[in-house]
């Protein structure tokens, strides 16, 4: 084994707050921490991009002028030891746009849009950090064979410290909560 083929330092020993904050933007993309360690996300594929793209307009769109939806945000769910996650999309509040990191309290709504290979992750883990973390709504999207993805929709229970089953959306995601929206999803 040459020197090459080892990871690199980071990839193998965890990863405090104050590390990750020094790190510049390209060292922090593409990955999450999850307990101290980093774990790099492949590149996700185009369709993928775009549903998340669309869902982040779409709520951006809708939501009050108190709350921006954007894509590629990292939320600090715990600091020690570190968890940060990175939601396909992130509802956050507006003032706070230049506080980093992104914390719970910011944060109404995340999206996850489920690929090959993030199931378990997607369905089950970071639903319950996000639920943990005290984030009042979790949609998780399912892209379908014919298209037209299908939308999870779950609403905290802060008493339990999870989430309960919210509304199913296929073709056409109308909602009150977490605000009034109305989007087809066969336009995508």
């Amino acid at each position: 084994m040459t020197a090459d083929m080892i990871a690199p330092e980071w990839m193998h020993t965890p990863i405090t707050a104050a590390q990750y904050d020094s790190w510049s933007p390209e060292q922090c993309r593409g990955i999450e921490i999850v307990d101290g360690m980093v774990v790099v996300s492949p590149s996700a594929s185009k369709r993928h991009n775009r549903l998340a793209r669309f869902l982040a307009n779409a709520l951006d769109a809708a939501a009050s002028p108190e709350w921006n939806a954007d894509t590629d945000v990292d939320v600090r769910l715990q600091e020690v030891p570190l968890t940060n996650r990175r939601p396909d999309v992130v509802v956050y509040r507006a003032d706070t746009i230049d506080i980093t990191p992104t914390r719970p309290e910011h944060v109404l709504l995340v999206v996850e849009v489920v690929s090959p290979g993030s199931e378990t992750t997607d369905r089950i883990v970071k639903m319950e950090q996000y639920a943990k973390a005290g984030i009042s709504f979790y949609w998780r999207v399912e892209q379908t064979a014919n298209g037209v993805p299908l939308v999870y929709t779950y609403v905290l229970d802060p008493a339990a410290g999870l989430y309960r089953d919210g509304d199913v959306f296929t073709d056409i995601v109308k909602t009150a909560v977490p605000f009034p929206l109305e989007i087809s999803l066969s336009s995508i």
